[in-house]
C-alpha cells in the first residue's frame, strides 16, 4: 500500500534538492512531501497578531538542525494537522554532526509526541553520519570518479584524502569528532571534499549547491549501506515500509 511520507530535513536546499528525488526514486511506491526546510517565497510581509498556531517565516528557513530542526517539526507539525492535511509516516532526516545518536533521536521524537494530534502517526528518524557527503564518499566509484568535473582528478583526491583528513572510504561515518565548544564536528567532510578539489587541481571546486544534490541522486543504496550502518539503518526501514 502506497504511504503519504512527510519528509523534514536537516540542512539547507542543496541537500534536500538532492534529497527529495533520492527518496522518490529509490522508494517510489510512496508519496514523499517535503515539509522542511521549506521554499521561501517573494511576498508581503505577514501581519504580527496574537495567533499562537500561526507560523512566522523565521520558523521556516533553511539551516534548521538538532534542536532547532527538533522546534521546527513541532511547529510545521502542529499547523499541519491542525489544518486536516493527513500522513501514515513522519520521516525526520539530519545530520548527526558527530552527536550521540540516542540523543539526537530522543530529542525529535519528543518533538512529534508534543504534537498531540500526530500520537496515532508512525515515525522514523535516520541521519546522515556526519552528513550526506558521507553517502558520497561511500560510492565513490558511481558518483565523484565519474563526473566529468572530477574524473579526471579523483584517484589523487582519493589519496589526498586519506592521508590528509583521515578519510576512511569503507567507514565515512566514522569522519571526525565532536567538538564540544562549537557543538558540532571538529572537521566537516564536505569542507575537506572541497580542499581536495583545490589541493589536487580538478576541473572544478567542490560545491555543495551543485554537486551535493547530482550525487546524491546517483548513489547506490547497496553500495552505501555496505559502508554505512546509519545509512543502512534508515534504507531498510524505507525498504520495507507497507
Amino acid at each position: 500500500m502506497a504511504l503519504v511520507v512527510w519528509v523534514f530535513a536537516g540542512g539547507g536546499e542543496s541537500e534536500v534538492r538532492g534529497l527529495m528525488p533520492y527518496l522518490e526514486g529509490q522508494y517510489g511506491a510512496h508519496s514523499f512531501i517535503r515539509k522542511s526546510p521549506v521554499r521561501q517565497k517573494p511576498g508581503p510581509r505577514p501581519q504580527r497578531g496574537n495567533n499562537p498556531h500561526r507560523v512566522q517565516r523565521s520558523d521556516l528557513g533553511y539551516g534548521r538542525t538538532g534542536k532547532s530542526l527538533a522546534e521546527q517539526v513541532g511547529v510545521i507539525l502542529t499547523r499541519s494537522l491542525k489544518g486536516r492535511d493527513i500522513c501514515d509516516l513522519i520521516l525526520i532526516i539530519d545530520d548527526l554532526d558527530c552527536h550521540d545518536p540516542g540523543s539526537r533521536r530522543k530529542l525529535f521524537k519528543n518533538a512529534i509526541n508534543g504534537v498531540e494530534a500526530a500520537a496515532r502517526i508512525q515515525r522514523y528518524v535516520g541521519f546522515a553520519s556526519p552528513e550526506v557527503e558521507s553517502w558520497i564518499v561511500a560510492d565513490w566509484g558511481n558518483t565523484i570518479a565519474k563526473d566529468a568535473d572530477f574524473k579526471g582528478s579523483h584517484q589523487e583526491m582519493r589519496h589526498w584524502l586519506s592521508t590528509n583528513e583521515s578519510v576512511l572510504f569503507d567507514r565515512p561515518e566514522e569522519f571526525s569528532s565532536l567538538d564540544t565548544e562549537k557543538n558540532s564536528c571538529r572537521e566537516k567532510l564536505s569542507d575537506a571534499i572541497v580542499e581536495s578539489t583545490i589541493r589536487c587541481a580538478a576541473r572544478a571546486r567542490y560545491s555543495k549547491g551543485t554537486h551535493t544534490p547530482r550525487f546524491l541522486k546517483q548513489i547506490s543504496p547497496e553500495v552505501v549501506s555496505g559502508k554505512c550502518p546509519f545509512f543502512r539503518e534508515l534504507h531498510n526501514h524505507l525498504s520495507r515500509l507497507e
